[in-house]
């Protein structure tokens, strides 16, 4: 067990009037200690709470000094003065329960002289890993002073349990008195209040927003119950808001915005009681949050999220199989499993994925053959096993799906000639064609396609030049126009396409360095000029 001096707070200095707490735990939990440690000596109360009278005491603007020993324990049997010191003068007991706090000797030691110096003092269990029966000292499920034994209500730090931010709010509300109803929703209130920040200042960088809406989204909060106005505003942050930030191209914003969506879900205490139009946007939380993780790089965290997401939609799926939504909703699950296989190299297991997206598609064009949205999901799934064919270099007859992808987008772009994402869809498919044709060694015919494609970029840029998707879009239809020329014997057009491919990503990576997929395009660009 880790000890040492008298100290305590987060700047080393020492506490004349005491301790909030002392933290007790083994060894190995040491970054878990550090962690919680710098969490409470950080965390400011709420304005509204600060000064309130509790049974503990009033309200202050911090929980700190919170003592952490540092250094492990001499080789002796008792507890060291500077230790023993430190509990005398603190107000509660924070113990850090996992088996190998179990185990610790001078844990149980803690546990036991603490309760000894304050009987009437809290002591806190935080359960970080495993059981209780299997993480709780000892110490902490014996008798107290009236000889009763009780198993204390731990702040359960496990992910499938409270998770971390729901416990260390029941920590704060231990050490301050508070119930913890309210100190979750007073700091609901104020993640609330951040969200709205940054939805002001996105809105205001897009220019695509008014002062309207917030005063919309103002009394949608004032009108409204809780839970139908929480989830309302993370519908919005699901629609309106990532539509922006993505245009915006900040992975960073957008984390922050998924992460506040799903905590919503991580508070309600069982999300089998949630009706399934919750479920089914926790499931588009899941998806947002898969993506973004796709785009950083993480892809083990990114199938796992997708994964959770395929489970909910499934079982909402099969609890009607004909409701279009909950089709819609699955569908996505499937494209998003099969997109993490298919960038990873592993087609075999992504082309069942899109083969089961086409699938939903088609059965949704079934059942509203006029929903135009359903038809270019459909021209999505074609074009994803298009993508299949190409990666797999197949022949002429394998690529169908790409003329397919490319016939369905062109039929939506004729009935909504001016929506912005459908254009955005259809210079895709004019890509996907060009690679195709490539295959076959039909150059000329692929620079066609590129070339509409291009234009169609250029068309949207014009219209919105701060887009990133547009402007990442323009680069890659660059590079990838650069390569044929350069197969034409047009060198010249070729080096200076690659030329500007690279500025462009440069100035993208500027402005979001968390996105993986970026930086891999400059090392490509990078190679491409080195060739």
């Amino acid at each position: 067990m880790p000890v040492g001096e008298l100290t305590g707070t987060a700047d080393g200095e020492t506490a004349a009037d005491g301790y909030r707490a002392f933290i007790s735990y083994a060894h190995k939990d040491e970054k878990s200690a550090r962690r919680l440690h710098r969490w409470l000596e950080s965390y400011r109360m709420p304005r509204r709470l600060i000064g309130r009278a509790t049974r503990i005491g009033t309200v202050a603007r911090r929980l700190s000094p919170i003592f952490r020993d540092r250094l492990e324990l001499p080789a002796s049997s008792s507890l060291d003065a500077a230790v023993t010191n430190a509990l005398v003068a603190s107000d509660a007991l924070l113990v850090l329960c996992s088996p190998a706090a179990k185990a610790s000797m001078w844990v149980n030691a803690e546990i036991r002289l603490f309760r000894s110096l304050h009987p009437d003092r809290p002591i806190i269990a935080a359960l970080l890993t495993g059981e209780p029966r299997d993480s709780f000292p000892e110490a902490l499920l014996e008798a107290d002073a009236l000889g009763i034994a009780r198993e204390p209500v731990a702040a359960d730090f496990r992910r499938n349990h409270d998770g971390p931010r729901l416990a260390r709010l029941k920590i704060a509300a231990g050490l301050t008195g508070l119930a913890l109803d309210e100190l979750i929703q007073r700091e609901a209130q104020r993640q609330i209040r951040r969200v709205i920040a940054v939805t002001l200042a996105a809105l205001v960088f897009a220019l695509l927003m008014s002062f309207l809406l917030v005063l919309a989204i103002m009394a949608r909060r004032e009108a409204e119950q809780q839970r139908r106005q929480a989830e309302g505003l993370i519908e919005f942050m699901l629609t309106d808001l990532r539509t922006r930030l993505q245009g915006v191209g900040r992975l960073d914003v957008l984390g922050s915005v998924n992460d506040r969506a799903l905590a919503y879900y991580g508070e309600q205490s069982d999300l089998s009681a949630l009706p399934a139009e919750s479920l089914e946007r926790r499931a588009r939380v899941l998806h947002a949050m898969g993506e973004d993780d796709q785009k950083r790089g993480n892809a083990a965290a990114a199938l796992a999220t997708f994964a959770e997401a395929h489970r909910t939609t499934a079982a909402l799926l099969a609890a009607a199989p004909d409701d279009p939504l909950r089709i819609f909703a699955h569908a996505q699950s499937e494209f998003w499993i099969g997109y993490v296989d298919f960038t990873r190299d592993r087609l075999e297991q992504a082309l069942p994925r899109f083969v089961a997206y086409r699938g939903l598609a088609r059965q949704l064009t079934g059942i509203d053959p006029a929903n135009l949205k359903y038809w270019r999901e459909l021209g999505y799934a074609e074009g994803n096993i298009c993508t299949i064919a190409i990666a797999r270099k197949g022949p002429a007859n394998d690529l169908d799906a790409c003329r397919s992808a490319l016939a369905t987008m062109e039929r939506i772009a004729r009935s909504q000639p001016g929506d912005a994402g459908v254009q955005s869809d259809l210079a895709n498919r004019h890509a996907w064609m060009a690679d195709a044709l490539r295959l076959g060694g039909r150059d000329r015919e692929a620079l066609v396609h590129r070339e509409k494609q291009a234009g169609i970029i250029d068309a949207l840029l014009a219209k919105d030049p701060k887009n990133a998707s547009y402007r990442q879009d323009w680069m890659l239809a660059r590079f990838s126009m650069a390569e044929l020329l350069r197969a034409l014997g047009q060198r010249g057009r070729a080096e200076a396409m690659i030329a500007e491919s690279h500025r462009m990503v440069d100035d993208l990576i500027a402005s979001d360095p968390q996105n993986r997929d970026w930086r891999v395009w400059r090392q490509e660009f990078t190679r491409n000029n080195a060739s």
